[in-house]
């Protein structure tokens, strides 16, 4: 297997992972619609979730086309999919159960987060060497 071979692989995983959050993230916005009571939780961790998977989408994209460094971008793409799973996991969690996934998960998954889009920011600014 090819390095290439093997980027395209993880490529394909992220964006089927970014999919399954995206529409978590969409049931978790009806829930908050539609659940009554306060779905200030439910919401944030909507949000998450989608603007991750979008994100994590595009990285993906962008560094498979070559616009930005590739591993960056994919280091980055799952780094966004993790964090905002566990900040997302933790509140929705909290709020079904009233107990905490773990101590600091949602801080934790926040800061991977806000380290991945660092990772992709630095993944623009070192574009992938064309080969020689």
């Amino acid at each position: 297997m090819t390095l290439s071979n093997s980027c395209s692989r993880a490529a394909r995983a992220l964006v089927v992972i970014a999919g399954l959050a995206g529409a978590a993230g969409v049931a978790l916005a009806a829930m908050a619609a539609h659940g009554g009571g306060d779905a200030t939780r439910l919401a944030s961790a909507s949000s998450m979730l989608l603007f991750h998977a979008a994100a994590a989408m595009a990285a993906t994209a962008l560094g498979a086309q070559g616009m930005i460094h590739r591993t960056l971008a994919l280091i980055a793409a799952a780094g966004l999919l993790a964090g905002a799973a566990l900040f997302a996991g933790a509140l929705v969690k909290t709020e079904m159960t009233g107990v905490s996934l773990f101590p600091m998960a949602a801080p934790t998954g926040g800061s991977l987060t806000i380290l991945s889009w660092l990772v992709l920011a630095g993944a623009a600014l070192w574009p992938q060497r064309a080969a020689v």
